[in-house]
């Protein structure tokens, strides 16, 4: 599962929302994708320690095994995730 935490008043998250969705709808049969509105839920954002935004999390069999801060472009969002992934099982 890949989260996708934003707010909606940060920028950057606004600008890397449709990327987002382009690799969430291009990679749909590799994991589930979500988005975290960190003003709506403070609690879950408090919980994971999120200091910065956007965040991406990469989280497998419940447990949150990659993390990054930042937008980034499409190829370096698709080409982090494959790598973590790569790492699972």
């Amino acid at each position: 599962m890949v989260v996708d935490c934003w707010a909606p008043w940060c920028g950057p998250c606004l600008n890397f929302a449709p990327t987002f969705s382009e690799v969430a709808a291009e990679m749909s049969t590799e994991a589930i994708f979500l988005k975290l509105d960190t003003e709506a839920n403070q609690q879950t954002a408090a919980r994971f320690q999120i200091r910065s935004i956007p965040t991406l999390m990469l989280f497998y069999q419940g447990k949150l095994v990659a993390q990054m801060a930042g937008a980034l472009p499409k190829h370096q969002f698709q080409e982090w995730l494959r790598e973590e992934m790569s790492k699972l099982d």
